[in-house]
């Protein structure tokens, strides 16, 4: 028994901020404990518990993690995995803010701990993700949450380690987000990874499953596959179908059912969302063609419009002006038309205006009265007013910032990886999560990120495996193609970089709540002691200050209410 209790107390256990990665090789000791934190009404909070043990061993031993607390029941704990990682970040890029640069195991997958998934005791540093889901009825003041890590395969119950953490509920309630939030959603993948067919009941009960977890990390706008999305598609190349509006062309007529976009709404509806992107008019890179539209002309289901279509095409322009009058009124029989933009094409660059204002021109009437934004970073189109909604990459938005431009949208993706803020596998968390105060000081209005669920490879030339490939086939930084992870029940696994962003979202309602409270000067006052100006490029990098940041952020709020 003796010898039990010495092999026992080798095991390290200890909570550490959600904003540190456990890499296996790394050693505990290089981990600062965090045993208390402030946390408003309505919010999920989250940090890690940490575990090694010191003695190096050839067999590993099962753990079992049970919580004491009068909070308990507000817990859940998800085992945070390390996955592969060939495309960590290009060779060319200059930035060194990353954890790592080398392929790699790297810490992301959170999945649910289970008989089958178990966490294990190694000398590897490993650790478990923490959420407390605090009720917007939480007793104020302090709790205590004992953690305990036993040995699951010993009958007496071994202790490996115990630690406490001390959660301190504030008695004020997280506000209602009001940045609108986007990360584009691909039906197509889904029933490619699961072996469904499209729109399906299977297929239905999946997507309802991811947008559940979307919304639950602060995803209130979907993007809605009228047409099969103009996304990622290479030239000439086709994605798999995903059309809601059921099309039929008879006698030269055309005739669309929306019984398909009806239920979409209404499930959209039941999940939470609260904003709709119907998906682009025209083709991606420059507006030149129309997108894969599927009908059924006499008799026949065929491809009617694609590639070959010119963008101003008569006859797919009479299609247009034909079917957007419906679809509107369809969205207003369901009372999100004023909630809903609409898409031209993503990412024209300068030398496309005159394509891209074309195509725009064809539906400018149609579309009268409903937002237009789309993903472009060249102030031109803005300046010439070809679009008055612009959503602009957080590298080229201090032009629009320097203009004073009103209700800005911003949005990143592989490209942004030099200063700026993103979430990429192998960033610092903190980097992910300073966007809070850039979307706080900017006034920012919605942010779209093109990757939730793109489980195929770069121009969707073929599936891939997300668990073994999350860069695209070698095509952009790991974290970019997409946020969660498809489990084999059919939901959605979260992940280490999306319950960053999802912490950025949380932090700025805090902020949101405590210009309620003392005013705007105050809150920018509290973001920017002690340091320089933050703008998209230039922040802190430290973990600490983004921590010390939200616990001023609280204490503010605390004082005020």
């Amino acid at each position: 028994m003796e010898e039990k209790v010495k092999e026992v107390s080798t095991v390290i256990f200890k909570p550490i901020p959600e904003t540190e990665k456990c890499f296996l090789d790394e050693d505990i000791a290089t981990k600062a404990p965090h045993r208390k934190a402030s946390m408003l009404r309505g919010e999920r909070f989250s940090f890690q518990l940490a575990y090694q043990d010191m003695k190096m061993r050839y067999d590993r031993r099962i753990g079992h993690i049970k919580v004491e607390g009068d909070i308990a029941d507000w817990v859940t704990i998800q085992r945070a995995e390390c996955v592969p990682l060939r495309l960590p970040i290009s060779r060319a890029c200059e930035d060194m803010n990353f954890l790592r640069r080398t392929p790699g195991l790297y810490p992301d997958l959170l999945r649910p701990i289970t008989e089958k998934n178990r966490i294990y005791v190694t000398n590897d540093l490993q650790s478990v993700w923490v959420d407390i889901r605090v009720p917007e009825d939480a007793p104020a003041g302090e709790h205590k949450l004992k953690f305990t890590l036993y040995n699951g395969e010993s009958t007496e119950e071994e202790i490996f380690g115990s630690c406490e953490f001390t959660a301190v509920v504030i008695p004020a309630t997280l506000p209602k987000q009001k940045l609108i939030v986007t990360q584009w959603f691909y039906c197509d993948c889904l029933a490619s990874y699961y072996d469904v067919e499209m729109f399906s009941e299977r297929h239905w009960e999946i997507i309802e499953n991811f947008i559940k977890t979307a919304v639950d990390n602060g995803i209130n706008m979907i993007l809605t596959p009228v047409f099969t999305p103009a996304l990622d598609t290479q030239v000439g190349g086709e994605r798999p179908t995903n059309q809601l509006v059921a099309i039929t062309r008879s006698n030269g007529k055309w005739s669309f059912d929306f019984t398909l976009l009806h239920r979409w709404i209404e499930m959209c509806k039941r999940c939470g969302v609260e904003y709709y992107e119907i998906s682009h008019l025209f083709t991606q890179w420059g507006a030149e063609h129309a997108p894969k539209v599927m009908a059924t002309v006499d008799g026949e289901y065929k491809k009617v419009f694609g590639w070959e279509t010119d963008a101003g095409a008569e006859e797919y322009t009479g299609f247009l002006t034909e079917m957007i009058p419906q679809l509107i009124e369809v969205l207003k029989a369901h009372g999100v038309d004023k909630n809903t933009v609409f898409h031209i094409s993503d990412e024209p660059g300068g030398w496309m205006l005159e394509s891209y204002k074309k195509a725009k021109s064809t539906v400018e009437d149609v579309l009268d009265g409903q937002m237009i934004i789309d993903a472009l970073s060249d102030y031109s189109f803005y300046e010439q007013g070809i679009l008055k909604n612009p959503v602009v990459s957080t590298d080229h938005v201090d032009k629009y910032i320097e203009n004073n431009v009103q209700d800005l949208w911003v949005y990143y993706c592989c490209c942004q990886v030099n200063k700026v803020s993103n979430r990429m596998i192998a960033m610092p968390t903190a980097r992910n999560r300073i966007i809070s105060t850039q979307f706080y000081k900017y006034k920012i209005a919605g942010f779209l990120h093109w990757g939730y669920n793109f489980y195929f490879t770069q121009h969707s030339c073929e599936p891939c495996n997300p668990y073994s490939c999350s860069d695209g086939g070698f095509w952009v930084p790991g974290g970019d193609t997409f946020s969660v992870y498809p489990a084999p029940d059919g939901t959605a696994y979260e992940s280490i970089h999306l319950l960053g962003f999802t912490a950025a979202l949380n932090d700025l309602r805090a902020m949101e709540l405590a210009e309620s409270l003392c005013g705007r000067e105050a809150v920018m006052a509290l973001i920017e002691d002690d340091i320089d100006p933050i703008t998209f490029s230039e922040y802190p990098h430290e973990q600490e200050y983004i921590l010390d940041m939200r616990e001023r952020l609280n204490k503010l709020i605390a004082d005020n209410i």
